[in-house]
């Protein structure tokens, strides 16, 4: 490893090291200097370290005479500018020499941060490197939107230029990509004062869990939609959903794998349980269609357990060293445990169908029908024949529902006589009529003959199909509490402790009577 030399002398007054820097940066951009400025009054109610993107502005310079006002109007302020070029992925059509210029002019206004493109940093003469250092903490930051290529050359490159900080972002290509730009972090960090991550989507786990591998902030955006780069979390996730902020080296790391992920509630069910019994973990987001972008990452990832969902839970099962028996069984997982490098399987959806049938039925004897044959099918079949009821599968692919009844010894539906069938209980273990398609729903009114329906789907809280059972006088439970109750199993798998299941169902409840929650 190359180390950095640290600048010398620098007079900035009120020089903050980057180690007691916030957490968070909000990262701002606008077209107007109007309209960038009030999106940064906006920001610094609630937090001190702000990016001001120069390079987005029709004339970065015509935002100076506004950013002194704001500066000497916010003295907490911790003022960050940015005038990226194009080839650095901004917007910025200027030499190097120009960025240098409007960089230094915004020192001169009150910004304490100057953020210098790396390849800029190359290209000037170093005396003008040195000014422009004399009047801010100088962060210098490589940009790669082809993907973490070039990582094991930026340790030289960086120590040529002395600097305060040196930035990292790449484009995530794959969930791989988050492993391979940590692991890094976390090699660099131990000589260098640095922030990195990974852009896009797929890039999401590593923005959370930067501090976690020794990053010293990362960004957000000011409100959702308002994203300076792709995979940018919202400030308000960032702080509440993912505690970004008190993320540190001891806090253990779960996530939850499948594909897509954008609307699972997951991450902020677990996070508030983590949250209610303070416990140091954090729960974030692995979407990926290929389970083994995850696998090849455990320990650059420091993953100390996940949840599997859609549509991995029967994916990896002989990549594991050991299974519950009952899990065995049903052939399908959605909780892995990570201990001394190796990885155990459970089924923690069991619990959450029989938990809430069982209040509510007798299931000896009980002529049940599950929709489905996927994971989450799976569990409900082999549970219930299990504890000795009949039961009839129905499935899209007719192909799927015979391996399955083959398995679990039950029965194949024909979709034509579900009209003159009944049951004791209709179980959907499908995802048709989840948020955003909420007006699906995998039957139809006619086809729903009895007195009890449970939708495994929770977000809305009452789909179609429950409220078409309704209707048809029948009782109905919500996947939610489904969810709720496989979830808290999984969070004592992984803590050995009592989940606050209370607090769980509160946050997803809240979160579900919002009004833009379903759509």
């Amino acid at each position: 490893m190359v180390l950095i030399p640290a600048a010398s002398s620098n007079p900035v007054p009120n020089r903050i090291p980057p180690e007691r820097l916030p957490r968070l940066c909000v990262a701002l951009e606008a077209t107007q200097p109007a309209d960038l400025f009030a999106k940064a009054e906006r920001a610094a109610r609630d937090n001190s370290l702000l990016e001001l993107r120069l390079d987005h502005l029709k004339t970065p310079a015509q935002a100076l005479g506004r950013l002194r006002d704001f500066a000497d109007s916010h003295p907490a302020a911790i003022l960050i500018a940015t005038c990226r070029p194009t080839r650095s992925g901004g917007k910025f059509r200027g030499s190097a020499e120009a960025e240098c210029a409007i960089l230094s002019k915004a020192a001169q206004a009150g910004c304490q941060w100057l953020d210098l493109s790396l390849p800029s940093a190359e290209r000037v003469n170093a005396n003008i490197l040195k000014k422009l250092h004399l009047h801010a903490n100088l962060m210098v930051s490589w940009h790669d939107f082809e993907g973490p290529r070039y990582l094991h050359g930026l340790a030289a490159r960086f120590a040529k230029i002395p600097a305060d900080l040196y930035k990292v972002a790449a484009r995530a290509r794959n969930f791989a990509d988050n492993g391979r730009i940590l692991r890094f972090l976390a090699e660099t960090s131990a000589h260098l004062p640095i922030v990195a991550f990974c852009m896009g989507e797929a890039g999401l786990a590593s923005r959370i869990l930067a501090p976690h591998f020794g990053s010293a902030f990362t960004f957000a955006s000011l409100a959702p939609g308002l994203a300076t780069a792709p995979g940018q979390l919202d400030i308000a996730s960032m702080r509440r959903i993912y505690r970004v902020e008190t993320i540190n080296r001891a806090t253990r790391v779960y996530g939850v794998l499948g594909y897509p992920l954008a609307h699972s509630l997951s991450p902020l069910m677990l996070n508030a349980a983590f949250r209610r019994t303070s416990v140091n973990a954090v729960y974030v987001p692995m979407p990926t269609r290929n389970p083994n972008d995850v696998l090849s990452q455990l320990d650059a990832l420091d993953l100390n357990g996940f949840s599997v969902t859609h549509p991995h839970k029967s994916a990896f099962l002989k990549q594991l060293d050991g299974i519950d028996p009952m899990a065995r069984k049903i052939g399908a997982i959605n909780t892995v445990v990570r201990s001394s490098g190796k990885l155990y399987g459970y089924n923690t959806d069991l619990a959450g169908i029989l938990v809430p049938l069982e209040a509510q039925m007798r299931i000896a004897g009980a002529r049940v029908l599950v929709i489905g044959a996927g994971g989450a099918a799976r569990a409900a079949v082999f549970g219930l024949r299990e504890r000795g009821a009949s039961v009839t599968i129905l499935n899209r692919t007719a192909a799927k529902a015979h391996r399955l009844a083959k398995q679990a010894r039950a029965k194949v539906a024909r979709r034509r006589e579900l009209r003159k069938t009944s049951f004791d209980l209709i179980i959907n273990a499908t995802p048709v009529g989840q948020s955003p398609k909420p007006q699906a729903s995998p039957l139809d009114a006619e086809e729903i003959n009895a007195p009890l329906v449970f939708d495994f789907v929770y977000n809305p809280i009452e789909t179609s199909l429950l409220r078409m059972a309704r209707a048809r006088g029948a009782r109905v439970i919500s996947g939610l509490e489904m969810f709720v109750i496989q979830g808290a199993r999984q969070f004592e798998i992984w803590t050995g402790k009592p989940a606050p299941r209370d607090e769980m169902l509160h946050e997803i409840l809240t979160y579900l009577q919002q009004p833009a929650a379903t759509t």
